[in-house]
């Protein structure tokens, strides 16, 4: 699609520098851009690229505005301004409406007039599909679940039983929604299976990567609340509770009964134990692992940065130590203390 900058200045609230006229149909980086597109800079470390850049328009801040000569979109969040000028210039690209011949659909299944329902789809007894929903190929929508209005859900994706989704979610291929839950009771030495009773309750706007796990709750219910952003690759175990426009990325993963709260971040490869609070704004960088609750808005780390092997076993080799320096640093303590004033 093309589009004149003075129309993006104006969709983007931003500060056009240059021709309002011109025109770009597409994006690239900055050091690939042409001039029939837009590129941003949204890091000032990387402002280097501007040198040799020959993007038709660039979208950057007030502190990078000099140092680019060429058609400026100046706007306070480049990055942001970036995806909304991207989702102009390059929809999504329409899908037929229509239900495949291959599909495989229960009689009682309610669904609107205008969802488009890919080959090989199987919906369940009971599903309620509402307007504007894309089905993939494959997909299973199982019994008794419910999609709100305009869901994108992908091919080989499976969401069990009376699970409930909300308007406008997002969820990517091979996802699986209502999954049993880990619960198990031994029994001697065997383990004994612990009905999952609950069901996933999904919000509006929430959107889940690709092969990301969220189980159904053991007798309550599992609840991603509106606006949660899940990447690649999750793990959501039962009763878990994910607070509204909290995101997660890939490889991280919550245990059951755990209460995030809302507008987290949670890196790639955190794990959270387990009956835990995570409370709202909270902030967790990457690898770590999350064993106690977190009572305050703030960011928390748990994970050592990389570094060469021999320092790392010196390092390993000191730690294995503190619990002994600790005990001979309160025998000097107590001894320093125990000694006469005049001493």
């Amino acid at each position: 699609m093309t589009l004149t900058l003075g129309f993006l200045a104006q969709h983007l609230g931003a500060e056009l520098r240059g021709d309002a006229h011109y025109q770009v149909d597409s994006v690239a980086t900055l050091a690939q851009a042409q001039p029939h597109q837009l590129s941003f800079l949204s890091n000032s470390k990387y402002q280097s690229y501007l040198a040799s850049c020959a993007a038709g328009v660039v979208i950057l801040s007030p502190k990078d505005a000099d140092a680019w000569q060429g058609n400026a979109l100046i706007v306070p969040n480049p990055y942001l301004a970036y995806a909304k000028a991207a989702s102009l210039l390059h929809p999504s690209i329409q899908v037929a409406e229509g239900i495949h011949p291959t599909a495989n659909i229960d009689a009682t299944a309610v669904i609107a007039a205008d969802v488009c329902i890919a080959a090989g789809v199987v919906i369940g007894a009971e599903v309620h599909i509402g307007s504007g929903c894309v089905i993939g190929a494959n997909t299973v929508i199982d019994r008794g679940v419910v999609l709100g209005q305009h869901c994108w859900i992908g091919p080989n994706v499976s969401i069990l039983h009376h699970c409930v989704l909300g308007d406008d979610v997002m969820v990517e291929s091979g996802s699986v929604i209502g999954s049993e839950g880990f619960g198990w009771a031994k029994d001697g030495e065997r383990w004994v299976k612990v009905p999952q009773l609950g069901r996933v309750i999904i919000g509006d706007q929430v959107s889940i990567g690709a092969n990301t796990c969220v189980d159904r709750g053991a007798i309550e219910d599992t609840v991603i609340e509106s606006g949660v952003k899940l990447d690649n690759l999750i793990q959501v175990s039962h009763n878990v509770t994910i607070g509204a426009n909290t995101a997660m990325a890939g490889s991280s993963g919550v245990a059951g009964s755990t209460r995030v709260g809302k507008r987290c971040t949670i890196a790639g490869m955190v794990g959270v134990a387990g009956h835990l609070t995570i409370a709202d704004d909270v902030h967790i960088t990457a690898m770590t692992l999350v064993s106690h609750s977190l009572t305050e808005a703030g960011v928390y780390s748990g994970n050592l940065p990389v570094e060469p092997n021999a320092q790392w076993r010196k390092n390993v080799a000191r730690f294995r130590q503190l619990d002994a320096m600790a005990k001979r640093l309160k025998q000097l303590e107590r001894s320093v203390h125990e000694q006469p004033a005049d001493a």
